[in-house]
């Protein structure tokens, strides 16, 4: 599980971030990213709506992104706000083929420069 500190937990983050961050398509998410206003930590928001399914998937899918995010966090550098948002496909998609996918975007948005350091 992800502590608080890593979490983003304000509607205007979440905003802030899908507006102004870099946006990183899949097959089954779509991943925005952008340098947080906190330079000490990385936080990760999620955002799974209905059209992926009943509650029970829904939920599935999060905690799915969530064990993917909580393996990909030591490898982030500090400042970053990343918000996952999954797409219907992700309602049949398994743990490694989300974890590729957001792994893969987050390498694209580090190898653009764009993380602090």
């Amino acid at each position: 599980m992800l502590a608080k500190a890593n979490r983003i937990t304000r509607g205007a983050d979440y905003k802030a971030t899908v507006r102004r961050g870099a946006r990183f398509t899949g097959a089954n998410t779509v991943t925005y990213i952008r340098p947080s206003p906190d330079p000490d930590v990385v936080r990760f928001g999620f955002i799974v709506g209905k059209t992926v399914g009943v509650a029970v998937r829904r939920n599935l899918v999060r905690r799915r992104l969530k064990a993917a995010a909580h393996e990909l966090l030591p490898r982030m550098s500090p400042g970053t706000d990343i918000v996952i948002r999954a797409l219907p496909a992700s309602a049949q998609a398994e743990w490694a083929t989300l974890h590729e996918e957001i792994s893969a975007a987050i390498s694209r948005f580090t190898s653009r420069g764009n993380v602090r350091r």
